[in-house]
């Protein structure tokens, strides 16, 4: 089949794109779930869930997560928070956590603080001014960058995709395994379509095959690409490439 989003019918009884609203996004699965938490400038702590989150390069950090307008044509509370605060924490979703996920993804009104909804218990942050779920085993403090706002259809369809630098990162020893992150302990859940969800419980390595250069910016080594910068500085061929 064949179609054209916004112009010809796909003749499916859901939109393959958007979990509910369109079918192009039931297709990019599985999805890294953004679990953003903020707080407000009146100091109320908020917390939603965002399909379109991952992170874009590793020397310095950077992630991004997208989030789409409400149905009431106005922006969400988690990018109004983070403009204004300059800070968000990404906690990583689990199974175990599925339930408050799912209820923290109701939109209420704003000031709402979705950490008592869900039955959360709160974690002071190091170097931000957010609050943490604590029984997430990973979680990223993040200091706001930028943000590209995309035009798009009434009501929801304009988006604005939010860029934080990573500046702390919290990893529970619960799921580690000889000092190696351990998805099948810590059980992450990706977004797949419409209202169906994927949970990580087993994984598979491949070795890319060429220079062994490469690697280390597949394994988001900072310290390795340090070492690269600076045989490059030595050599004088450290000039950026445009």
């Amino acid at each position: 089949m064949f179609y054209q989003p916004g112009k010809t019918p796909h003749q499916l009884p859901r939109d393959p794109f958007k979990v509910v609203i369109v079918p192009i996004i039931a297709c990019v699965v599985p999805r890294p779930i953004g679990w953003i938490s903020t707080r407000s400038p009146e100091g109320v702590d908020n917390l939603a869930p965002f399909s379109q989150f991952n992170n874009l390069t590793f020397d310095p950090p950077y992630v991004m997560f997208s989030a789409n307008q409400t149905e009431m044509n106005v922006r969400k509370d988690t990018t109004i928070n983070t403009e204004t605060s300059g800070e968000f924490v990404w906690n990583m979703a689990t199974y175990p956590l599925r339930e408050a996920v799912n209820i923290s993804a109701e939109q209420v009104p704003y000031g709402t603080d979705e950490f008592d909804r869900a039955g959360l218990t709160k974690e002071p942050a190091h170097l931000v001014n957010c609050p943490m779920v604590r029984d997430s085993p990973i979680k990223f403090e993040c200091r706001y960058h930028s943000t590209a706002r995309l035009p798009g259809n009434p009501p929801m369809g304009t988006v604005d995709i939010i860029i934080g630098r990573v500046v702390g990162v919290h990893i529970s020893e619960d799921v580690l395994t000889d000092g190696i992150v351990d998805l099948s302990k810590a059980q992450p859940i990706a977004r797949c379509g419409y209202f169906q969800y994927a949970r990580i419980s087993e994984t598979f390595e491949m070795m890319i095959p060429g220079s062994g250069k490469v690697l280390y910016g597949l394994e988001g080594s900072a310290a390795r690409n340090a070492e690269e910068a600076a045989a490059h500085a030595k050599k004088g061929t450290n000039k950026p490439k445009l």
